[in-house]
């Protein structure tokens, strides 16, 4: 699918683009380890969710809160990994970044998707130490521009990239791409086929989520450089 000229892509997940929160399908659930097994097997990317413990663990789920995939309720940011321990997510405890990194290994490349909520600071120590002696490729994404700016001086061999969404204001936009300083961006298909993003994939790497259908695959195919999707979205 790449075609920008910004040059080659080293997250480049090939023709099969990135399975948004791994394939979840029969019955395995979103960023689930074996939504993420099922993904290495079809040989595509992973996106998945990444959030902070309240004892600085990271896990990978996507909810602020747990109800809606374990049905007990517990605030991740609040809880312990020991509490969140006693939850079953498909039969399986919620996944630390540690157990997805060593799964998949390196052999697919990773988009790690930051959910700050307010824990701005504690992310940076966080992700070095999970990110540090992973040596698979991975990028750490994030809406909050604060964050992948920080990422430049707290982690500067790792690729930072900023997720837009497609109603974000022309100014805020600007401004986000600015703090930020992104090395890639995922923008929500909505926003995939506007001038603007064919002017920033000129120089970095533009992907897209989440596509969901046949006809968005279609018509996104020449827009990015990768599609970030699942269900009938799937290349």
């Amino acid at each position: 699918m790449r075609s920008s000229p910004s040059g080659a892509d080293p997250l480049d997940p090939g023709p099969f683009g990135f399975a948004h929160r791994g394939l979840h399908t029969n019955g395995a659930p979103e960023n689930s380890l074996p939504a993420f097994a099922a993904a290495l097997t079809l040989g595509c990317g992973i996106e998945c969710d990444l959030r902070l413990t309240a004892d600085n663990e990271i896990v990978v789920f996507h909810d602020a809160d747990t109800p809606r995939l374990c049905g007990r309720r517990l605030v991740i940011g609040g809880s312990t990994l020991a509490q969140l321990a006693g939850l079953r997510l498909g039969g399986q405890s919620i996944p630390t970044l540690g157990e997805l990194l060593r799964l998949v290994d390196g052999r697919v490349p990773l988009l790690l998707e930051v959910k700050v909520a307010g824990d701005l600071r504690r992310w940076l120590p966080a992700l070095k130490g999970e990110l540090n002696s992973y040596t698979g490729g991975f990028g750490v994404m994030s809406f909050d521009p604060r964050l992948v700016r920080l990422l430049k001086a707290a982690l500067p061999t790792v690729l930072r990239g900023l997720v837009v969404a497609g109603d974000l204001p022309a100014w805020r936009r600007r401004l986000h791409l600015l703090l930020a300083g992104p090395q890639f961006v995922a923008v929500q298909t909505s926003a995939a086929e506007q001038g603007w993003l064919a002017e920033l994939r000129r120089r970095m790497p533009v992907y897209s989520w989440t596509v969901r259908t046949s006809a968005q695959r279609r018509q996104l195919a020449d827009c990015v450089d990768a599609l970030i999707w699942e269900a009938d979205g799937r290349p």
